[in-house]
């Protein structure tokens, strides 16, 4: 019985100062993930499309906090005045949507680009 008890001792032990300083490294990533998460949602990107007849601002985390459209570089006249409008709109919002996720991606790749000095995780999030 005492022999069990030792084999599972010996085990446990015998990683523990170079997995603690690993285990640290991962908690402060985790930290500085959740940190990251938060500030995108303050964080913004601005997109203005059709010589600036519709812009839009952005967060990090892809929710659209307004978009303007300036009527005076719409030509109203124009049958298909409405068409383009939607089309700008659809072109404005993919775009905001795409450089916001590039901006959340970026600032992620920045914490967990390290991983690849982390032995046994290399791999994983690269």
């Amino acid at each position: 019985m005492a022999k069990g008890k030792g084999g599972m001792g010996g085990f446990g032990g015998g990683g523990g100062g170079m997995g603690g300083g690993m285990l640290k490294q991962i908690q402060k990533m985790q930290a500085d993930m959740v940190a990251a998460q938060e500030a995108l949602a303050d964080e913004t990107v601005d997109v203005s499309v059709g010589g600036g007849a519709i812009s839009i601002t952005i967060t990090g985390h892809q929710r659209v906090k307004s978009i303007t459209i300036n009527k005076d570089l719409l030509d109203t006249n124009d049958p298909e005045w409405v068409a383009d409008l939607q089309d700008l709109l659809v072109l404005a919002v993919n775009q905001a949507v795409e450089q916001s996720q590039s901006m959340a991606a970026e600032r992620m790749e920045s914490i967990t680009g390290g991983l690849g000095g982390l032995p046994g995780l290399g791999g994983l999030l690269g």
